[in-house]
C-alpha cells in the first residue's frame, strides 16, 4: 500500500480533451460541407470547444504542480496534454481560416480530409480511454490506426492540392484552399504525434 496515493484524475482529463476533439472534428466536417452563409455558427461552436479544451489542459498543468505522486512521468503528462490541445488548436485554426478567407464552396477533397480527421480523433479517444488499464491491445491498435490514417490523409492532401491547379484555376481560390488543405494535413500530422506519445507512454509503463 502506498503511503501517498497516486492522482489518477489525469486519465479522466486526457479523455475529456480527446472527447472534445472528436466533437470538434465532426463540427469541422459539418463546417466544410455547409453552404458559406451557414458557417458562422459552426465556427463559433468550434471556438467554444477550443476554450473548453484549454480549460481542461490548464487543469492538467495545475494538477501536475500540486500532485506529489503522478501515475505517469510528469513530462509525459505535460506532453500528452499539450499535444492533444494542439490538435484542437489546429482544427479551430482551420475553421477560422475558412470563415476569414470567405472560401466559398468546398472542394470534395476537403470533406474527405475532414472525415479522416474524425476517424483519427476517434482512434485517439480509444487509445486515451484505455491508457490506464489496457487488457485488449486497444492502445497500440488505435495508435497504429492513427498512423495509417495520417498516411491516407497525406495521399488525399497531395492529390487534391494537384486538383487545385487543373484547368484555368482562380489564383485567389488556389491560395485560400492551399492554406486550408495545409491546416487539415497538419491536423493529421499532430494526431499522429499524439499517437506516438501515447504509444511511448504505454510501452514505458506496460
Amino acid at each position: 500500500m502506498r503511503l501517498l496515493p497516486r492522482d489518477e484524475k489525469f486519465f479522466e482529463l486526457f479523455t475529456a480533451v480527446a472527447e472534445l476533439n472528436v466533437e470538434a472534428a465532426r463540427l469541422l466536417q459539418n463546417l466544410i460541407a455547409a453552404p458559406p452563409p451557414q458557417r458562422r455558427p459552426i465556427v463559433d461552436s468550434i471556438k467554444r470547444l477550443e476554450h473548453q479544451a484549454d480549460e481542461v489542459t490548464h487543469q492538467v498543468v495545475g494538477r501536475l504542480d500540486r500532485t506529489f505522486i503522478t501515475p505517469l512521468d510528469r513530462e509525459d503528462i505535460h506532453m500528452l496534454a499539450s499535444r492533444l490541445d494542439n490538435v484542437m488548436d489546429l482544427m479551430d485554426g482551420t475553421a477560422r481560416r475558412i470563415q476569414m478567407f470567405h472560401a466559398g464552396e468546398s472542394p470534395a477533397g476537403s470533406v474527405m480530409l475532414a472525415d479522416v480527421i474524425i476517424r483519427a480523433n476517434q482512434q485517439l479517444l480509444a487509445a486515451v480511454q484505455n491508457l490506464e488499464k489496457d487488457r485488449k491491445g486497444v492502445v497500440l491498435s488505435a495508435c497504429k490506426a492513427v498512423k495509417h490514417l495520417e498516411e491516407e490523409g497525406d495521399s488525399l492532401y497531395h492529390e487534391w492540392i494537384g486538383k487545385l491547379f487543373e484547368g484555368e484555376p482562380n489564383a485567389l481560390l488556389v491560395i485560400k484552399w492551399m492554406e486550408i488543405y495545409e491546416h487539415l494535413e497538419r491536423t493529421l500530422d499532430q494526431a499522429e504525434d499524439v499517437a506516438n506519445v501515447v504509444e511511448s507512454i504505454f510501452i514505458k509503463h506496460a
